[in-house]
């Protein structure tokens, strides 16, 4: 099953400040993996985001993100982020 997942960025790197190859790093419960933030260009360190393959979609309330990752943790889905 494909999920998007909620992760916090931890830090954002821009290459010659061009929007399309803004990316971060996105800790997703101590997993931290390389995302995309194209879609999310006003996303800042400490912002939550929905990630879906490799792509930030949208910022989240740090609420909904916690919530929504602990029920993802509960089913056992987070198991593919270790990869």
């Amino acid at each position: 099953m494909c999920l998007a997942i909620p992760g916090k960025i931890e830090t954002i790197n821009c290459v010659d400040d061009d929007i399309l190859n803004r990316r971060g790093k996105v800790n997703f419960g101590g997993i931290l993996k390389e995302v995309s933030l194209a879609y999310v260009p006003e996303a800042k360190a400490g912002d939550y985001v929905i990630v879906h393959v490799g792509f930030a979609l949208s910022i989240v309330d740090p609420i909904e993100a916690s919530k929504i990752f602990e029920y993802l943790k509960q089913m056992g889905e987070l198991e593919e982020l270790k990869t």
